[in-house]
């Protein structure tokens, strides 16, 4: 048997390379307040200006001394009170020590802090229960962050932890690149408005919704264009208003050789076709290539077929566009807990879903409708089950790829 179960398919791996060695990258950056970094893509390496935390700060609520000058076996005296932004700043002697709260400066003469609930109080003075070493619940000096440590890459995509650490190191304002624009259009007679009653033969437009969804999720600037109607001059000008003005095109539907599937063709008159028909299911009919300065993704019209060739290949793509360092997808092997139908020639993302069994390993089962108009598949799934495109049918008990959902699907 050939290395497809079609002539002309492109095996993914191939189309992945092909795909990424065309890419162009943004390159123009911008600074903008840390407030409004959410999901953007930083532009350069941060370095920390300052160690964190930049002073011996007590980990606990207790009291602050000096273990090698006082016998902590007799009562020490309470000379003052540090707390956090207000601290003790006079000597602490022989038999002294300081009562000082979480977070608080430890006084230069001290190098232990013992834990409140290891004391006893009586008047001015402690005891302590329990032995205190040298160092303990004391956070040195850059235990966290050392002052010019690299903290963040340039490429990272920012997320609420990325931003919480910024602002602690007092970074304000960051640079980042600049949104990529992303034009996305339906086409087919068949689409008909949400809110409007479903009639025979037609359907509603699910897969510009999503796509849009996810792209508003990768806070990329979105030209949506709608449903555009089977008619190849409307397809055209589309075409040719998107490549003028976005950096990308995604389009539904029409990548296929029904008679009316006219976007193929309008790609080979306007530009150029890198690739076209993937060994992958679902997701045969992907189309790839470039009009103008826009990078295009022909997407299937099936649901299934449209969300796994966006999420497998578009969404990577445009993050890679958007400066941003793509992380290499989580793959788990485990057994699968149902028989799997496939014949070699294509790689299969079959929708599964994943689970603890019984003795407390981790199997999958397929989701039991693989249909590529299923929508409800992926909804139901929580992960990929990946299948090698050599690989035949798989028996229960067999190890298969798991590819869990990301954020973007989950």
């Amino acid at each position: 048997m050939s290395s497809c179960d079609a002539p002309g398919l492109l095996p993914l791996e191939q189309a992945q390379v092909l795909l990424n060695d065309s890419l162009r990258i943004q390159a123009n950056t911008e600074t903008i307040e840390l407030t409004q970094t959410l999901d953007r893509v930083l532009a350069v390496n941060i370095y920390s200006p300052h160690n964190i935390p930049n002073y011996d700060n007590s980990a606990m609520d207790g009291y602050a001394l000096n273990v090698d000058l006082s016998d902590t076996s007799q009562p020490l005296t309470v000379v003052g009170k540090s707390f956090a932004g207000k601290a003790y700043d006079g000597k602490v002697g022989v038999g002294e020590c300081v009562r000082i709260m979480t977070g608080a400066k430890v006084p230069s003469d001290c190098n232990c802090v013992a834990m409140q609930e290891n004391t006893q109080a009586n008047g001015g003075k402690i005891s302590l229960t329990q032995a205190v070493k040298t160092g303990e619940n004391i956070r040195l000096t850059g235990n966290d962050v050392k002052k010019n440590s690299l903290v963040l890459v340039k490429g990272k995509r920012l997320d609420p932890l990325d931003i919480g650490m910024l602002a602690s190191l007092g970074i304000a304002n960051v640079s980042v690149f600049k949104k990529i624009r992303v034009a996305i259009f339906s086409t087919g007679d068949e689409i008909i408005p949400l809110g409007e009653p479903l009639k025979d033969g037609f359907i509603y437009d699910s897969n510009r919704h999503l796509i849009r969804t996810c792209l508003q999720r990768m806070n990329l600037d979105v030209k949506d264009y709608g449903v555009i109607e089977d008619n190849p001059r409307l397809i055209e000008e589309t075409f040719i208003d998107a490549s003028n003005c976005c950096d990308a095109i995604i389009s539904s539907g029409g990548v296929s050789v029904g008679e009316a599937d006219y976007t193929r063709d309008i790609l080979h008159k306007l530009g150029d076709i890198t690739f076209y028909k993937l060994a992958m299911k679902p997701g045969k009919p992907f189309a790839f290539g470039s009009i103008g300065k826009a990078h295009f993704f022909g997407l299937p019209g099936n649901p299934v077929s449209a969300a796994v060739t966006f999420h497998q290949l578009a969404l990577p793509a445009l993050s890679r566009m958007a400066g941003e360092l793509n992380a290499e997808p989580l793959i788990i092997k485990m057994p699968t807990a149902t028989a799997l139908r496939k014949r070699p020639g294509r790689a299969d993302f079959q929708r599964g879903h994943f689970f603890k069994a019984a003795d407390g390993t981790l199997c999958v089962e397929a989701i039991r409708s693989q249909s590529s108009g299923a929508l409800s598949s992926m909804v139901t799934a929580n992960c990929y089950i990946v299948l090698e495109q050599a690989r035949g049918a798989v028996a229960v008990g067999e190890l298969v790829d798991v590819v869990p959902f990301d954020r973007y699907f989950s």
